[in-house]
């Protein structure tokens, strides 16, 4: 058998440090993310057989979907086999949070009314959105209650939860060793024989707040753990005496009968009007979306997702204006001599790990992965939206609408950034956190081929997940991909009437650009690709024309349809400002790899000093010898 001890490395990445504590499965370690560079905490434990393997990793994958700032977020799973016995050793890590569990802060004393109030309030949200996402707790004990110095309670140890939607039946019988909970906290329905569900999660938290303020089982005192059980089954229950403020909630929440017993989102209710927690400890809570999250409802199929319109910026604008509003300087970087243009990188620098390599046949969606953010919610890839050069996965609301998302985008040119902003290092790659401006957050990979990566986190409505909070994860994942080899390659390349296989700066000529007073001829900007091209006037300001290859699923209410050399084009005055004009012409349109219909398109923007009706009729010209240009350069689409 594996003797596990200090200095144990896991799948080659989590150095083991020192044991913190046993979960219901097996003992948890605090460790050492080497990838990321970061503390976390892991779970050992050894299944009995292959079918409790499989359980435990569904486990995972329950606990893994949810995201809540009062639940400890699940990580990663590994699965170890150990050379002499053959036996398995499955790892869950998770977030490591420095705490003392509830069951420690009674083990000095119980605890007054208003601060069992607080951690109880905290940990009824975590239930609230758990059980909106269809995954009980099955386990909710002082000893899975962790609390914080400064006060943040935090669920942990989904290690017997189901999710309501499983397809896995477990038959419940009231005999020691089968009763799944320990019997102290188990709701009345559970020692009966009846399968765990959110209502027994429920009671067990009141269970857990009793034991808090009273220093016993709300069952009472007893000697052996089947009288627990016994006086379960009874519905005998101790009447609280010390409860203070929380007697009234908690008679609610220890209801025996399960159908008069609050649901989670009730539970919260009446902790909060009792006993709620103290200012400063609401205001650590980031992300406050729990009970407009925790109503029970059937979920309605998926529906055609809300059509997204392409960014106005390029990605590296994106970061640009980010920095500004963060009061931060870019510069570029003293090796920074990559350009768009460029030829490919050598075979040594596209084969280094954190390259992003050659330019068009680099896959930005190698860098994401919806499993990877379920903890926020219904996720889904969606390879083939916007920028020729990015990707996209979607949180999903209730309805089969976005609600949030994160984005990966690359630069053609790395940037550096001054001592102001946190910068890391991990691998070949370093990662640059940005501050957040509104609902959006990114963050920035310099790879080691002098490029960067752009991971953006972003919330489209109000209490979604913290765009924070997605980008963090997305460039978790991106950066463990980075450490292992350059980003993936696309697995076909560009088709041959793709507009990837053209340069955005090419298709406009001096005869028509000089149509835009002031304007500069050259470029003066390139995107990643040359994908993207922009030309500005000499003071940067006064004119501006800009060129980009993007892609949409649904053009019809851009602008108003405007016929373009027999294509059909969409105008929209004013779309960037005073005097600015933008036109979105469709190239071709295809049914991408996951079966949506995608419409590959150029926009061409033009700001100047003239009304945006005058812009207009320059941006349809220019339009129209992008079109004849394309025409020449592109086989024709069947």
């Amino acid at each position: 058998m594996l003797t596990l001890k200090a200095g144990h490395e896991v799948a080659g990445r989590y150095l083991l440090r020192e044991p913190i504590g046993r979960g219901g499965m097996g003992v948890v370690w605090q460790a050492w993310d080497e990838t990321l560079k970061r503390t976390v905490a892991v779970k050992c434990a050894r299944p009995d057989d292959e079918q409790a393997a499989r359980r435990l990793k569904k486990e995972a994958q329950y606990a893994a979907r949810l995201h809540h700032p009062n639940i400890v977020q699940v990580f990663d799973f590994v699965e170890e086999a150990d050379e002499g016995s053959g036996e398995a050793t499955c790892w869950i890590v998770m977030e490591y949070v420095p705490s003392r569990s509830l069951a420690q802060l009674v083990g000095d004393g119980t605890l007054p009314p208003e601060e069992a109030g607080s951690v109880g309030c905290q940990i009824a949200a975590a239930l609230a959105k758990s059980h909106a996402q269809g995954v009980v707790h099955g386990d909710v004990t002082p000893e899975n209650i962790l609390v914080t110095e400064d006060g943040v309670a935090r669920l942990a140890d989904f290690g017997i939860a189901r999710a309501l939607r499983s397809d896995v039946t477990l038959t419940h019988t009231v005999t020691a060793g089968l009763v799944r909970g320990k019997p102290k906290y188990l709701a009345p329905e559970l020692a009966r024989g009846r399968p765990a569900d959110e209502k027994a999660d429920v009671f067990s938290l009141g269970a857990s707040l009793f034991a808090a303020v009273e220093g016993h089982s709300p069952y009472g005192e007893v000697d052996h753990p089947m009288a627990y059980i016994a006086r379960a089954i009874e519905g005998h229950l101790e009447p609280a005496e010390q409860a203070g403020r929380l007697t009234t909630p908690l008679a609610a929440l220890l209801e025996p009968d399960a159908r008069r017993r609050p649901d989670a989102a009730e539970a919260y209710r009446l902790l909060t009007r009792a006993a709620p927690p103290p200012p400063e400890v609401q205001g650590r809570l980031v992300d406050h979306n729990t009970l407009h999250l925790a109503s029970l409802t059937l979920r309605l199929p998926r529906a055609v997702r809300r059509r997204r319109r392409p960014l106005a910026l390029a990605a590296g604008a994106l970061v640009a204006a980010a920095a500004v509003t963060a009061g931060i300087l870019l510069v570029p970087g003293d090796d920074d001599t990559s350009r768009a243009s460029d030829p490919k990188p050598s075979a040594t620098a596209a084969a280094q790990a954190g390259a992003i390599g050659d330019i068009r046949t680099a896959n930005p969606c190698g860098l994401l992965d919806a499993a990877s953010l379920s903890r926020f919610g219904d996720t889904e890839l969606d390879p083939d939206y916007g920028e020729l050069d990015r990707c996209d996965v979607l949180v999903l609301g209730d309805d089969g609408d976005e609600v949030a998302g994160a984005e990966a985008n690359f630069l053609s040119e790395a940037r550096e950034f001054d001592g102001g902003v946190p910068v890391r290092r991990v691998g070949n790659v370093r990662v640059v956190s940005l501050t957040r401006v509104g609902d959006h957050c990114e963050r920035y990979i310099r790879t080691s081929d002098r490029r960067g990566i752009i991971i953006r986190g972003e919330r489209r409505e109000a209490g979604a997940p913290d765009p924070c909070a997605l980008a963090d994860a997305a460039t978790d994942y991106a950066v463990t991909v980075l450490d292992r080899g350059p980003v993936p390659r696309r697995a076909e390349s560009w088709p041959a009437t793709s507009l990837a296989r053209l340069d955005a700066c090419k298709l406009l000529d001096t005869t028509a650009l000089n149509r835009v007073p002031d304007l500069r001829t050259r470029p003066s900007d390139y995107g990643f690709a040359n994908w993207d091209c922009e030309w500005s006037s000499a003071d940067g300001d006064s004119a501006f024309v800009e060129l980009t290859f993007t892609r949409d699923n649904h053009l019809e209410d851009n602008g108003r349809p405007k016929s373009l050399a027999g294509t059909t084009g969409y105008v929209s005055p004013e779309e960037e400002g005073d005097r600015s004009c933008v036109v979105d012409v469709p190239h071709r349109a295809y049914t991408n790899s996951v079966g949506d219909r995608t419409i590959e398109m150029f926009r061409l923007t033009v700001r100047g000093q003239r009304p945006a009706e005058e812009e207009c009729a320059t941006a349809e010209a220019l339009s129209v010898t992008a079109l004849r240009n394309i025409a020449e350069r592109l086989p024709k689409d069947e």
